[in-house]
């Protein structure tokens, strides 16, 4: 997702004083000539509510997009206004430093993006930005997959590839909208909302477990790749992509507010982990006509059932028989 769909999100919602909200109005009519006749008006708006979280976002984007002194002071008002930080002041806060301080975006921010997009999240995604994650994975996996969890799976758009595969299939997101429109589809056995940055811990639970654009929204990945090795059975897969980046970092905070990784860092982090890891470059979407390039990993947890990534299949293919013995295909269960 781009910076300009993040700012889909409302920030000039009613403040609750007229007068301040009509203060709001008029520094909104003198951008983009006047940005500093503008950040003197939100500033005496606040003077008259200064719990309003939205007004100091947009305090600080107006002075961080002019140059302004003080962005940083706003953003950090709109945090203590809004502590769950539903707007990501702290990530407009961070990209006006060096390093960003957080290792990962805020749960309440990531999940009202993800609700307020859902409806038209497809048809921006797939249609205009030419998204293809999923099927650059699904495209090195080999059939069966067993049981497979989605994570961040949104409205499908990779389980839709998964299905075939798969004797049970899983989703988890964040974004009850998004669970919404994957429902729909009718695809998945049962859907959850889960934080993926707060998950409690799995034991070997999972033959195939994929993350298709997700860890954009991550920044340290430690904890998720920890908990992955811990869910998935001896010899099982881990697929997922991210945003890449050719630094010294382990990850950094884009303009667009995703992270972006780096190659040499994951790989180390998936050997640590136990993982056999195969990585490779393409273009995962575009962004205001240019490519966003990002890496395919897929990787193996050590153990049992060796050969999962180049078409020994023996194991899943028992592990999928007595799946389907119990009849796990077909039951839906839906957690909103």
């Amino acid at each position: 997702m781009s910076s300009s769909e993040i700012a889909m999100i409302p920030v000039l919602m009613s403040s609750g004083d007229l007068i301040a909200d009509r203060r709001a109005d008029y520094a909104e009519a003198l951008l983009p000539d006047d940005p500093a006749a503008a950040s003197e008006l939100y500033a005496q708006a606040l003077e008259l509510v200064p719990g309003w979280a939205a007004g100091w976002f947009r305090l600080g984007e107006i002075r961080a997009e002019a140059g302004l002194d003080g962005a940083a002071e706003a953003f950090e008002a709109a945090i203590a206004a809004d502590p769950a930080d539903r707007l990501g002041a702290s990530l407009r806060r961070d990209l006006l430093r060096d390093r960003s301080l957080a290792d990962a975006m805020p749960s309440a921010f990531v999940e009202t993006l993800f609700d307020q997009y859902a409806p038209g999240f497809e048809e921006a995604l797939v249609e205009k930005l030419d998204y293809r994650a999923p099927q650059l994975l699904v495209a090195e996996l080999v059939q069966p997959f067993g049981r497979v969890l989605d994570l961040g799976c949104g409205t499908g758009l990779m389980g839709v590839e998964l299905r075939e595969g798969a004797a049970w299939l899983e989703g988890w997101d964040i974004s009850a909208e998004m669970l919404r429109e994957a429902e729909a589809k009718g695809i998945y056995d049962r859907l959850e909302k889960r934080d993926l940055s707060a998950l409690e811990p799995a034991f070997e639970a999972w033959d195939l477990i994929t993350a298709a654009d997700v860890f954009a929204y991550l920044g340290a990945l430690e904890q998720i790749v920890g908990w992955v090795a811990a869910a998935l059975v001896p010899g099982g897969r881990f697929a997922f992509t991210v945003e890449a980046h050719d630094g010294a970092e382990a990850y950094v905070l884009r303009e667009s507010r995703r992270y972006a990784h780096a190659e040499t860092h994951l790989n180390a982090l998936l050997t640590e982990a136990g993982f056999e890891t195969r990585i490779r470059r393409a273009v995962l979407r575009r962004d205001r006509g240019a490519p966003i390039e990002g890496l395919v990993v897929q990787a193996r947890k050590s153990g049992e059932a060796q050969g999962l990534l180049s078409g020994d299949t023996r194991a899943l293919e028992d592990r999928e028989g007595a799946l389907r013995g119990q009849g796990a295909k077909g039951i839906v269960e839906a957690h909103h």
